[in-house]
């Protein structure tokens, strides 16, 4: 037991933007490590290959949502999702990650057992085969909804004769050409489709139970482009990632600490997009102020565009029921609607609903504290990523695979097969404990009771502050008195040690 026999040294759960990362982090910092990747779909790039629906886009710009070791090159820097899933892909075969990715394949289960000091991993293929395996390390890159089971608003359809869509499920050639549709929500994933099938509906209507703020901003990062021309591509970029994460930052404290000034800029992006006077302010004026939920993003004022050219337009009221012909408010109006999207929102998961345990006791995340951003409380050799709410998610799962590469190293020059952050009873008493999101969006409220928990102060906090986050995961120390580095393994000798000279 000197040494922890494994299959492989870090197992990442997930082909998408966080996995994928993870694996190019540790090839280029972590090279020594042994990795796998398992990806329950067929194909990678996660979000970006899951949904499917019309015009779908990010919400985010791509010089942040892009990783920081890989620079950006298209021209829009809002980019619809087969360019990001170029550039996915680019990326996984110029570094040689995809024969390492095994597709179709998810895990179901895992043990960590103290005496190997690994995981022991269930997983299942989508033919229903299943297999073992032991990985020292877990890196859970699965996102953060529930793939399988979006959120369900409760409405009752059986009434309705017409088709009824789900953006995460979308069919295939989907023939909505001079039908009406109704878009039921307002979010992002609404803000996205109502212009792209505004293009060939008959009409599309979003209706809303409450405005969200929305915010115009050109597809293509004139700034960017125009750096690129002059300056090397990666120095074009870092310079295009540092200003857009600092805007960010800027922008989101200005909504936070003096809402009314966000409001006045806001308000008059609306009147220069849709023209004053010729809109209901009721129907994008949001009874909460900006960034308490996520802005809606219009690139280059496409869904203002629709409304004013009358191919769209935005409906505020209750849903009283779904007839034949469409859906009825409680106002009385009735909505008339061949198809209707029900973009009611999301449905989050927690480690990618695996059965996660440690020696047999299954660990509920909702006790555990968050570590450092990536870690949790009395859970070893495991990271995870939840991007930001008020950045691109990308950012932290830079800053996650940063830091386990970090982690990583270390154990293998102290020879401790195992990470645990460790929080005693007395020490979780004495921590002050913080909201884990101070957002008021739906998905996030309904979805508290499962999230880890959240102190005030680091260690043991998820914070939404990038810029600090970076230097403190990038310089902190390891060995900080609460994430415990040690080997199980040699403690086993060492007690074995006097029995076997007693033998002797």
């Amino acid at each position: 037991m000197a040494t922890v026999q494994t299959d492989v040294d870090v197992l990442i759960v997930g082909a998408g933007i966080s996995g994928i990362g993870m694996a190019a982090h540790m090839q280029m910092s972590a090279p020594g490590h042994s990795y796998a990747i398992v990806e329950r779909r067929e194909n990678l790039g996660g979000t970006w290959d899951l949904f499917r629906y019309p015009g779908i886009r990010s919400d985010s710009d791509m010089h942040t949502l892009g990783f920081s070791f890989e620079p950006w090159t298209h021209e829009k820097s809002i980019a619809d999702a087969p360019s990001i899933l170029e550039y996915l892909n680019r990326i996984v075969d110029e570094r040689d990650i995809r024969p390492n990715i095994r597709f179709g394949e998810k895990v179901v289960s895992t043990d960590f057992r103290r005496e190997d000091a690994c995981w022991h991993v269930e997983i299942e293929a989508s033919d229903g085969t299943k297999r073992s395996l032991k990985a020292g390390f877990l890196f859970l890159g699965s996102g953060y909804y529930d793939y399988d089971d979006p959120y369900d608003a409760g409405f009752d359809f059986s009434a309705y004769e017409g088709q009824v869509l789900h953006p995460q499920f979308w069919p295939d050639n989907l023939d909505y050409s001079g039908k009406k549709v109704v878009v039921v929500g307002s979010g992002a994933t609404a803000v996205t489709i109502v212009p792209a099938m505004a293009e060939q509906a008959e009409h599309i209507t979003m209706l809303q139970r409450t405005p969200t703020w929305m915010i115009s901003r050109d597809a293509r990062d004139k700034f960017a482009n125009t750096l690129r021309k002059i300056l090397p591509e990666k120095i074009a970029y870092a310079i295009t990632r540092w200003k857009n994460i600092r805007m960010q930052d800027f922008t989101f404290k200005v909504a936070r600490n003096k809402p009314e000034k966000a409001i006045k800029a806001l308000r008059k992006g609306l009147d220069e997009n849709l023209g004053v006077g010729n809109y209901d302010k009721a129907d994008f004026t949001p009874p909460y102020n900006p960034w308490e939920q996520r802005l809606c993003l219009v690139p280059d004022a496409d869904f203002f565009d629709a409304v004013k050219n009358k191919k769209a337009s935005v409906k505020t009221g209750h849903i009283a029921g779904f007839e034949a012909a469409g859906v009825r408010l409680k106002s009385g109006e009735l909505l008339d609607a061949d198809i209707i999207v029900t973009a009611t929102g999301l449905s989050m998961a927690v480690a990618g609903k695996i059965d996660i345990s440690v020696e047999g006791e299954r660990v509920d995340f909702s006790d555990r504290f968050y570590y450092m951003s990536c870690m949790f409380s009395n859970v070893p050799n495991l990271a995870g990523v939840f991007g930001y709410l008020n950045a691109s998610w990308t950012l932290r799962s830079d800053l996650v695979s940063e830091y386990v590469c970090r982690v990583l190293n270390h154990m293998k020059v102290s020879g401790s097969p195992v990470a645990e952050p460790i929080l005693t009873k007395d020490a979780e008493a004495e921590l002050e404990e913080d909201d884990i999101f101070d957002f008021s969006s739906g998905y996030i409220q309904r979805s508290k009771h499962i999230m880890p928990r959240n102190a005030m102060g680091y260690p043991w906090r998820l914070s939404q502050e990038y810029v600090r986050d970076r230097k403190i995961m990038r310089t902190a120390a390891l060995e900080d008195g609460c994430l415990r580095f040690s080997n199980p393994c040699q403690s086993a000798e060492a007690k074995d040690a006097p029995q076997l000279e007693a033998a002797e």
